[in-house]
């Protein structure tokens, strides 16, 4: 009753989204810094594309991000059109959107072996999140234990597919393009639902809260 086609955009948006900061983190100061802030609105766009459920009558499209030059830097600014919206509604959102722009350069000084360590991590739990999310979208499952793709992420974890460079090779690539494409495939062809069953969501919880209350958990 929890699933839906959402996950894709939670999943694989959250996905997507620690794949450019692993990008940023390996190019460091090389990347130009336009391309950093265009990855950072394509992270806060999938936040956005999750209020309406959160946020009761916020629509997308009353918050716009692009990239400007402010100061002669290129930084995200956004266009916000609203009226009447609750303080702590506003602010609520405001905070998750300025939770990703701080976070989003959280690898830095890749120049110790404890952060090549930090970096495959960090590129194991990309994996991870492709993994599950398929599992979703295709068989409808919620798979935290990933005992069949162990050996895969211990692989990447213990920095088999990182060259002596410290950048990961093309092998690490391929595995993550062919996860984008059945990511692709998998959000088309789905049975899930376009949204989860609210109804019977709420339903549960007022079964459980009773059961709770009878001393019967």
């Amino acid at each position: 009753m929890f699933l839906s086609r959402r996950a894709a955009a939670s999943f694989g948006g959250y996905a997507s989204q620690q794949l450019r900061r692993l990008e940023n983190a390996l190019a460091h100061d090389a990347y130009p810094a336009e391309a950093k802030e265009r990855h950072i609105i394509g992270s806060c766009e999938n936040a956005v594309s999750t209020f309406p459920e959160r946020y009761r009558s916020f629509a997308p499209e009353q918050i716009k991000l692009s990239v400007a030059d402010v100061e002669g830097d290129p930084q995200v600014v956004a266009d916000i059109h609203m009226e009447q919206v609750p303080l702590r509604t506003f602010t609520g959102m405001v905070s998750e959107l300025a939770e990703i722009a701080r976070n989003y350069d959280k690898i830095h000084h890749r120049n110790k072996k404890k952060d090549d360590a930090h970096l495959n991590k960090h590129a194991m739990h990309l994996v991870r999140l492709y993994l599950m999310c398929l599992d979703i979208l295709e068989k409808e499952e919620i798979v935290t234990f990933r005992a069949a793709d162990h050996d895969l992420l211990m692989d990447i974890r213990k920095g088999r597919y990182q060259k002596e460079d410290h950048t990961f090779n093309s092998a690490f690539y391929d595995l993550l393009n062919e996860l984008e494409k059945r990511l692709d495939r998998a959000k088309e062809h789905t049975s899930l639902p376009e949204t989860p069953d609210l109804a019977r969501i709420e339903a549960f919880q007022m079964e459980v809260n009773e059961r709770v209350v009878r001393d019967e958990i």
